[in-house]
């Protein structure tokens, strides 16, 4: 799906944020979940896929999230999270999974946390086996909106209360929506690269992420929103990668490269993972500009050491698990989640209550970041091979 304009671009959003000043009216009960998934050292679960470990502790971040309402009630069931792959992000496998069931662990409530591995009848199938197994409480990551409505409606006549994590899905029924305002990751990403860019004439490609992915979109137009509107910058190729799959980004960047007949100054990349790919074909033909990223993945931010990646974005998931251990607990406990505002959801054409977090720019003069806040594991950074730069970088942790 090749997007031609800025302007077709904000034609096919399907998940404009409209954040407001609300919030929930429910009085909160305080909830240990926050702490539990701030504090936690993250540990196996009971994830579809083995995940290393790794220690969420303090540092630097940049928000919080909302305590819930938990609610007067004891638990009822137990909470199923569903995370969609290990492909997209290796996030979902080493960060969410083990916070999330650490939190849920903490607070004493019994919890399944699987992965779809980015199979929608897979996530079906697995939501399906959740609330036979007696969850009241799901959770999920969706492939598609498609497909996660289905899920969730489906769920709801089973008397099961849904949330969306991380991707609002769009026509669903979701009780709330915990998240990143992804607008602000697409302008951080633009605003990066028109830094590492500088003035005068120069030629971007966009490597969106998945066409069917709300957020993709919204990155996409935070991202168009900061760069064009400076008129010495030209696009000379955009397109959205199919599943946010790294190998298809790798052809369409080459083909996109080719079409630009070589001529790229920079190239705006949705994440980490879409960003390499780009480097990839770059380095193939002998050249480095300024790319884009997102996920503050080690990969990323050795890019950023190397001088082949201008920045990433960091996402503080410690935070967005701790939002969605205390959003699942209050409804699991017959309350209301307390949210900082709300979502639209354009094709229900309704406003979904949210809580949204703040992403941070990542760049050579804060790599520490992701680190200190115990996203990232020093080692799996200042690799054997990346000391000597580690150490230029002022990398310790």
């Amino acid at each position: 799906m090749r997007l031609k304009t800025s302007a077709a671009l904000g034609l096919m959003m399907v998940g404009t944020l409209a954040v407001a000043a609300c919030g929930s009216k429910s009085t909160p009960v305080a909830s240990s979940a926050a702490s539990a998934a701030s504090s936690a050292v993250a540990g196996g679960g009971a994830s579809s896929s083995s995940a290393p470990s790794s220690a969420a502790g303090g540092g630097a971040s940049s928000s919080s999230a909302p305590s819930s309402a938990a609610g007067g009630g004891a638990v009822k069931g137990k909470i199923g999270v569903i995370l969609p792959d290990t492909k997209s992000s290796v996030r979902w496998a080493t960060a969410d999974a083990p916070l999330l069931k650490a939190a849920f662990d903490k607070a004493g409530i019994p919890s399944d946390v699987q992965n779809a591995q980015g199979s929608a009848p897979q996530m079906a199938t697995i939501a399906d086996q959740m609330i036979a197994g007696g969850v009241t409480v799901l959770a999920i990551v969706n492939l598609d909106n498609a497909s996660g409505a289905a899920i969730e409606k489906k769920a709801a006549t089973q008397g099961v209360k849904t949330l969306d994590y991380d991707r609002l899905t769009l026509g669903g029924n979701a009780s709330a929506y915990i998240s990143f305002d992804n607008e602000k990751v697409g302008e951080l990403q633009g605003q990066g690269l028109a830094t590492c860019l500088g003035s005068g004439s120069k030629s971007i490609i966009y490597l969106n992420g998945s066409p069917d992915d709300s957020n993709a979109t919204l990155f996409a137009a935070g991202a168009h929103k900061v760069l064009d509107a400076i008129k010495t910058y030209k696009k000379v190729g955009e397109q959205a990668v199919k599943g946010w799959d790294n190998q298809v980004a790798a052809t369409d960047f080459e083909q996109l490269f080719t079409a630009a007949g070589g001529k790229v100054d920079g190239v705006l990349a949705a994440n980490d993972g879409l960003g390499n790919a780009a480097i990839s074909i770059l380095k193939k033909n002998n050249l480095k500009v300024p790319v884009t990223g997102q996920d503050s993945s080690a990969q990323g931010l050795q890019n950023i050491m190397d001088g082949t990646q201008c920045m990433t974005v960091y996402k503080a998931v410690k935070k967005e698990a701790a939002g969605l251990a205390d959003a699942a607990i209050a409804l699991a406990k017959g309350g209301t989640p307390k949210t900082t505002g709300t979502v639209k959801d354009t094709l229900a054409k309704k406003d979904v209550p949210a809580i949204l977090l703040t992403p941070e720019a990542i760049t050579k003069a804060n790599l520490n970041v992701p680190i200190k806040d115990g996203y990232l594991k020093l080692a799996d950074v200042c690799t054997a091979a990346y000391k000597e730069k580690c150490a230029t970088n002022k990398v310790t942790g």
